[in-house]
């Protein structure tokens, strides 16, 4: 709605209007955002998540006349299991990250069309995880359904709000979100699992490289706001699971087994991302740019110093969880 008021004016009236720099932000980038969603279109394979789930594998629960689920039933490692339940809480979430970019793209054009095919394709993701962490009973059906309860009544909100933050912090969280999902896969050692989740980091992969364009051509329309976004949002960044109950355990249980550790978020996360934006090599910053750019180039050395130190605790945190004598 947004947007589309915004191409009803004209310029003249859009000259006037200095309060809404993210509404004439919209408008300028929608060519953009019309070429990345087709091709999007293009690239992505479409896929179906029942084709993932193991059915034969299902049994009814007592309700039905079946058996209970019971802890001998579980599966794969306490690392692997805690990295499922968040990756598959976080996907639950959806109608929170709907409900955000939706009120910052707005729901017509170009934005809007966007809008709705990523949140159709997240959703597959929640329905895929769910049913085959069901039908194979790898965790607990219950405690899963009471931890989605409580997730999505806390809901999501961005920890920087606006258009320039919030695209910045999509394009390093999809491509967290596709580094976690692959590796859980791995973790599993289930070669089905593996394939399921190799499927879903594909998509997170092709939103990822939405977002990244997209605020690429941002950085150059207005490049010390993006620098400024940029340098909050890998200093603030938290992965939109943070709030899950129990998220700090399950966290280091997943750091631990190198699932998704401090060295994997900047070595194959972040520095991808800022590289792919010349964000050390730009020379269209001016003074405020040249501050946030500087803050964040101490923020990653401090980064690569924390990322060393964990590698080096790795064993004694290993052994404070208890998987090693």
């Amino acid at each position: 709605m947004v947007a589309a008021a915004a191409r009803a004016w004209d310029a003249e009236a859009m000259t006037a209007i200095d309060d809404t720099p993210d509404i004439r932000l919209l408008v300028d980038l929608e060519p953009v955002v019309t070429a990345e969603l087709e091709r999007h279109l293009t690239m992505h394979k479409p896929w179906n998540p029942h084709d993932y789930v193991p059915w034969d594998e299902g049994r009814n629960f007592a309700f039905l006349g079946g058996e209970d689920w019971s802890p001998e039933q579980q599966r794969y490692s306490d690392a692997a299991r805690s990295s499922l339940v968040v990756n598959l809480l976080t996907e639950d979430n959806l109608p929170s990250y709907h409900h955000e970019i939706a009120s910052i793209f707005g729901r017509d054009g170009a934005w809007g069309t966007w809008v709705g095919r990523w949140t159709a394709e997240e959703n597959r993701h929640a329905v895929a995880i769910r049913d085959y962490l069901v039908v194979t009973r790898a965790v607990d059906p219950v405690a899963l359904e009471d931890a989605r309860m409580v997730h999505m009544t806390q809901g999501f909100e961005a920890i920087h709000p606006g258009l320039l933050h919030g695209v910045a912090y999509v394009s390093f969280q999809e491509l967290a979100t596709r580094v976690s999902h692959r590796n859980t896969g791995a973790a599993t050692g289930d070669p089905l699992a593996e394939q399921l989740f190799q499927r879903i980091a594909l998509d997170e992969n092709l939103h990822m490289l939405f977002y990244r364009n997209v605020f690429a051509a941002a950085f150059d329309h207005s490049p010390d706001l993006a620098m400024r976004a940029v340098t909050d949002t890998v200093r603030d960044f938290a992965m939109p699971g943070h709030s899950i109950e129990g998220f700090t355990r399950k966290a280091m249980e997943i750091a631990v087994a190198g699932i998704y550790d401090l060295k994997q978020h900047l070595e194959e996360v972040v520095m991808p991302v800022l590289r792919h934006w010349n964000v050390f090599e730009r020379g269209d910053l001016g003074p405020d740019g040249e501050i946030a750019r500087q803050e964040l180039a101490e923020f990653l050395e401090g980064l690569r110093v924390q990322a060393d130190r964990f590698d080096n605790r790795r064993e004694a945190l290993a052994k404070r969880l208890g998987w090693t004598d």
